[in-house]
């Protein structure tokens, strides 16, 4: 069976020009989605139209999510009000989970005391995320501000430095403070390429995000393997649940 013309493609866009998709592209793939990659700090058009989508996928950047005179950021808040009004499915990743928030009605902010999370850090799951979270879970971050709960979300998961770490909202809209794409590849270039961001309050250095990536990444892989089963497949793809 050819999987590509049985289960629709994903948007998957990125903040910018070297985004990868990592974990979340391998486990999505295996499942028979095609991705259609789109970069709007690049140039690129997010299309109003998503009937031809299964879902859509925002990642995660190192600008804010209040830029609004970022070409990304202003093109993503003029888009999402068609993603809303569509049947797609929604994953915001960080920054995405932020700018859904945002659109919702939510703030964006920096920690009050200037506080970051960049390194391993634990989330806690709510009576509501039970289904979806373990009671603990070791998850990867990279990130300044943090999110309010929109209004109607289901907060599922918590922190101790951000407290809103995962919503939902219905069935179809789901936003993630944390990033499970990041593999072994992502995480070796954001360490390279930012290492000076690793020194910031709260950050853990990256020796410290090593022994946290051997001691964590292979749960927080299974983790999303399940995740992704509830929140972006649906009984409706069966012939891609099968692989």
């Amino acid at each position: 069976m050819n999987y590509s013309s049985v289960c629709k493609r994903i948007i998957m866009v990125f903040n910018s020009a070297t985004g990868q998709p990592g974990r979340i592209g391998s486990v999505l793939h295996r499942h028979g989605f095609e991705f259609d990659i789109r970069r709007p700090g690049e140039g690129d058009e997010l299309p109003r139209d998503l009937s031809g989508y299964h879902a859509a996928i925002v990642f995660g950047g190192p600008m804010s999510a209040n830029d609004d005179d970022l070409p990304n950021i202003a093109r993503i808040m003029a888009w999402l009000p068609h993603v809303v009004a569509s049947d797609v499915r929604y994953l915001g990743v960080c920054l995405g989970a932020q700018l859904m928030a945002r659109h919702l009605g939510a703030a964006v902010l920096p920690h009050p005391a200037g506080q970051t999370e960049i390194g391993y850090y634990p989330v806690y799951a709510t009576g509501a995320g039970r289904d979806h979270f373990p009671d603990e879970l070791v998850v990867y971050h990279w990130h300044r501000e943090g999110f309010d709960l929109p209004p109607g979300a289901e907060l599922l998961a918590r922190g101790t430095v951000f407290p809103h770490q995962a919503y939902r909202v219905g069935n179809r809209i789901w936003g993630l403070q944390f990033h499970p794409e990041v593999d072994d590849e992502i995480h070796e270039r954001w360490l390279r390429d930012a290492v000076e961001k690793t020194a910031l309050p709260n950050a853990q250095n990256p020796d410290q995000q090593r022994a946290g990536r051997i001691r964590y990444d292979e749960a927080l892989g299974a983790w999303f393997k399940d995740f992704a089963r509830q929140s972006l497949l649906t009984p409706l793809d069966a012939d891609c649940l099968s692989q």
